[in-house]
């Protein structure tokens, strides 16, 4: 069996590995151990850490190490052999560990009130904060490996860290009412916040994360859709303005004219005409659709408030005060025509208040004049 009387690793190209077992146990006393830089290493006795190394070179001695004070055998000249463990620490911080969530945040928007399966993605930096720490803490998940890269580590912390993100991202759409849409602006302060959360827990192991950073808080883009349409149907209601119901509707009219065979739009279609024709023809149904528009849509202003309120309507919609049109009907066919009408739309009949020669107005249903008695 080789004994060893220097010990040294120089560390992957990757620079990905966080610890590495130096692969023979067999020593001797006045071995040299060779500690680079950015580098820890650990001296395991029996299952017990004895102590730890900084970089530098060290010699395997009683003065370095007291325990080793036991086994000085005279008869090797002291070059007592021993059996013992070295680990090296990669304590240079790691830059470019990327996380995601894997299983989206499902939250309801607080502002337009659709379901979204919320993600989120970044990157953060982590160092071996505290040796012993986090040796005797991790060195189970370790096992017979020479090699842990800092990929087995992140797996044993990926459900807390998730965890943590997802609570922070949830508890600011949910409780501040933050849409998703507009979450990127607070990406700052929640990367800063989740930073905080997730240093307790890897403090515990040993660890400090350096940085740690949100690029992106997202949601796939078929929960963008209905999203899409709300956007849309409000950008159409500012732009219409008071009157947004009326257009709305004018438009709905328009859409119903354009898909009727029957109609002014069926015609144009079918018809085959020229260009000349085709627009003189369009603009007279651009004509018929808003004339039907408006009697379909007309309003009935209140008296008390003056809100516009659909023609049928009895109360006004906004103060409650009664708002229904007074009528009468036509002497002639008996049809009820609101109560200014001065000829009937039914049959065409005068229905104006008469007047007498005298310039008195005279009642409907009256035979002489209220002012000079006159037969009327």
């Amino acid at each position: 069996m080789a004994i060893i009387d220097r010990v040294k690793f120089d560390g992957l190209r990757t620079r990905d590995w966080i610890v590495y077992k130096y692969p023979s146990e067999e020593l001797v006393y006045g071995t040299q151990l060779i500690v680079g830089e950015g580098q820890a290493a650990i001296f395991v006795k029996g299952g017990t850490v004895c102590d730890v190394f900084n970089a530098g070179t060290y010699t395997l001695d009683a003065k370095n190490l007291p325990i080793l004070k036991s086994i000085v055998n005279l008869p090797f000249g002291g070059k007592t052999p021993f059996s013992a463990e070295v680990f090296f620490l990669n304590i240079a911080t790691k830059l470019d560990i990327y996380w995601g969530t894997s299983d989206p945040v499902q939250v309801i928007d607080p502002k337009y009130f659709t379901k979204l399966r919320v993600r989120a993605f970044g990157q953060m930096g982590l160092k071996v904060d505290n040796y012993l720490k986090f040796f005797t803490e991790l060195i189970g998940i370790i096992g017979p490996a020479e090699i842990v890269k800092f990929d087995a580590i992140m797996d044993y912390f990926k459900g807390i860290l998730v965890q943590k993100i997802k609570t922070i991202i949830a508890n600011i759409i949910i409780n501040e009412k933050i849409s998703a849409l507009e979450i990127t602006a607070k990406l700052d302060s929640i990367s800063t916040m989740a930073k905080d959360k997730i240093s307790s827990e890897f403090k515990k192991y040993g660890l400090a994360p350096v940085n740690f950073f949100i690029k992106s808080i997202n949601f796939p883009d078929e929960d963008f859709e209905e999203i899409n349409e709300i956007l849309k149907n409000r950008a159409e209601f500012e732009i219409m303005g008071d009157n947004r119901y009326v257009t709305k509707r004018s438009f709905d009219v328009y859409d119903n004219a354009a898909s009727n065979d029957s109609g002014i739009a069926g015609a144009f279609v079918s018809g085959n005409v020229g260009a000349g024709v085709g627009s003189s023809l369009f603009g007279e149904m651009a004509s018929s659709v808003n004339t039907r528009a408006v009697i379909d849509n007309a309003v009935i202003k209140c008296p008390a408030c003056s809100f516009d309120n659909p023609a049928n309507s009895r109360f006004c919609c906004e103060c409650g005060s009664p708002v229904e049109t007074p009528k009468k009907q036509c002497p002639t066919c008996g049809k009820t025509v609101p109560a200014n009408s001065k000829f009937c739309p039914e049959c065409g009949a005068s229905i104006g208040t008469k007047t007498c020669s005298c310039g008195a107005a005279v009642p409907d249903g009256s035979k002489f004049c209220p002012e000079c008695g006159k037969k009327v």
